[in-house]
């Protein structure tokens, strides 16, 4: 069976649709991740067409079942989650997501209500559901609640907090 153009950028040896290999992507600094907004799409696939960028692959049922179970492409979606946590000033300690040394700093690209990150967020939460790592889905929506509580309404608005909950809940 041919592998999906989405597997085969996840193993290394594709690119998506801009030429690009997931690890070009890996090496990003945060002004890149910032200002490139047609790859979050790639390395968080979902089943849904994306409104923003039409060449973003759909996450079949083939593929979600090939991240749930291959753990050398669950590694690989860690390695990618790692990268956002790093621009969002956040950072994976044992089974939890905290908030990293530059958090202050970061969060004053993306902390801000309405800021086109959190729809980034809502994406990396949907994601990992689908790709099987739930643990750490729990763990970055639980970093999220408790920024959101911390900053307050000024930062996170109730409405994006609830789109942060929906995305966490397993996958239909």
């Amino acid at each position: 069976m041919a592998q999906s153009a989405l597997l085969l950028f996840y193993r290394g040896v594709g690119a998506d649709h801009a030429g690009r290999r997931l690890d070009e992507i890996l090496g990003w600094d945060h002004r890149r991740l910032e200002l490139v907004h047609d790859y979050i799409q790639w390395l968080f696939p979902l089943p849904e067409p994306s409104r923003f960028n039409p060449d973003a692959p759909l996450l079949t049922p083939a593929d979600a079942l090939a991240f749930r179970t291959t753990p050398a492409l669950q590694a690989r979606v860690v390695q990618a989650l790692d990268l956002m946590l790093d621009f969002f000033g956040l950072a994976r300690r044992g089974a939890g997501i905290v908030r990293g040394a530059r958090f202050a700093a970061r969060a004053a690209d993306w902390l801000t209500p309405a800021n086109h990150n959190h729809l980034r967020l809502t994406r990396i939460l949907l994601f990992l559901g689908h790709a099987g790592l739930a643990r750490e889905q729990a763990a970055l929506l639980s970093c999220l609640e408790d920024i959101a509580a911390r900053e307050g309404r000024a930062a996170v608005s109730a409405r994006t907090l609830s789109f942060w909950r929906d995305a966490a809940q397993p996958p239909r």
